[in-house]
């Protein structure tokens, strides 16, 4: 199977290349900045410059996973218009990149967010909840939006909305996990609000299957099947790592260090991954302690 990706040297596009690798596949990654450093010596890269609709071939995916991260930086209004215009402007890429294929993929596999959602301490949702109306709901309104213009060519479309992606060294866990390395670690905010993880490998591997269960379309929660509330997360990371979990971290100071994106931790949405589930998807990790164990703890 031929897989070509969007946002394929970024934290979760380098281990969702990695997997095809190893199960067989040829990955095809479209990208300003191809590895040097060989570690994935099989791979394709088309860079800048590339006509990617008449160099790619016949490809049986597509996955875009491109996207400026929401993570990095304060809120600013400039740095909102990044978080939109970039997701949107890759995405619109890959559609038009699609239509003008002689031989099209067979599917599309966007990259979507459970910000979509809104916030509750105590709502379950499921991929037909509703949508909130603060600024990451937008963001994701408008990109799943765009991404489904695939659709007109006939293309079986797939929103992947992730949760929270842990990983050892990039996303949220190495930030989370320093004060308890530190022996500062504590309860962020009111410790209520949910936490909706999932292993960076299992992110991956619900993409492969996304792209080979050929019944999969529309939005798809990609989360663990057991999420917490941030301080039963805190507590986790703290026996983990063989920590204290002593000192909170009031929701005021975040608000003043973060601004607007300190929403990110401070508020949640408690997913489930029904449509993974029902489809038998199997978890490498479903439960906390199994995924930060793997994660944290040095080999």
């Amino acid at each position: 199977m031929r897989v070509a990706i969007a946002g394929g040297t970024g934290f979760l596009g380098s281990v969702l290349t990695r997997l095809l690798e190893e199960n067989g596949h040829e990955a095809i990654i479209l990208t300003r900045r191809p590895m040097t450093s060989g570690e994935f010596p099989t791979v394709g890269y088309l860079t800048e410059g590339a006509s990617p609709e008449q160099e790619l071939g016949k490809v049986d995916a597509f996955v875009n996973l491109a996207g400026t991260s929401i993570n990095a930086g304060r809120w600013t209004k400039r740095r909102k218009q990044d978080i939109l215009s970039s997701r949107i402007a890759a995405t619109d890429e890959v559609v038009r990149i699609i239509s003008k294929m002689e031989k099209k993929p067979e599917v599309l596999v966007n990259a979507s967010a459970i910000g979509l959602y809104p916030t509750s301490p105590t709502a379950i949702y499921n991929e037909e909840g509703p949508s909130g109306n603060d600024f990451l709901a937008d963001v994701v309104k408008t990109w799943e939006h765009h991404a489904a213009k695939a659709g007109k060519d006939g293309i079986r479309t797939v929103f992947m909305r992730f949760g929270v992606i842990l990983g050892k060294e990039d996303g949220a866990l190495p930030l989370i996990a320093l004060p308890y390395r530190l022996y500062a670690g504590g309860t962020v905010g009111s410790g209520r609000q949910w936490v909706s993880w999932i292993h960076v490998l299992d992110a991956a591997r619900a993409i492969l299957f996304a792209i080979e269960d050929q019944s999969l379309a529309g939005p798809v929660n990609v989360v663990a099947p057991n999420p917490l509330r941030m301080k039963e997360f805190g507590k986790t990371v703290g026996r983990v790592l063989g920590r204290p979990h002593i000192l909170p971290v009031p929701a005021f100071a975040l608000k003043a260090i973060l601004g607007e994106k300190s929403k990110l931790v401070l508020e949640g949405q408690r997913v489930a991954p029904s449509k993974l589930g029902s489809q038998g998807f199997r978890f490498l990790f479903p439960e906390a302690d199994e995924a930060l164990a793997d994660l944290l703890i040095s080999e």
